[in-house]
């Protein structure tokens, strides 16, 4: 089994910063891949961005020039720079790693909110 900790939510500006980390334990042998999703109110889960153990990434076109993810594979850690936010970036973001037969790991989500 593996756990996922999120932290680093919060309330920010329009056009503010935020970074989220989240740090993994357990049979971390078997990650490869990790990522975030999110969901906003009355929406679907979505994939934000993800990253594998070699450093391959991609990104929602959402969000795309405006936030990086990089990982920690000493650390187990993977961590999203969130940068000129948006309120449409505002929704629940969970770290995930998707296990191979499933189900996926997740975390428990943390709230970020982009208001003025």
């Amino acid at each position: 089994q593996v756990q996922l900790v999120e932290s680093g939510g919060g309330l920010v500006q329009p056009g503010g910063s935020l970074r989220l980390s989240c740090a993994a334990s357990g049979s971390i042998r078997t990650i490869y891949v990790m990522g975030w999703y999110r969901q906003a109110p009355g929406k679907q889960r979505e994939l934000v961005a993800r990253i594998s153990s070699g450093g391959s990434t991609a990104y929602a076109d959402s969000v795309k020039g405006r936030f990086t993810i990089s990982r920690d594979n000493a650390k187990n850690t993977v961590s999203l720079q969130m940068n000129s936010l948006k309120p449409e970036d505002t929704a629940i973001y969970y770290c995930w790693s998707p296990k191979l037969g499933g189900p996926d790991y997740w975390g428990q989500g943390t709230q970020v909110t982009v208001s003025s």
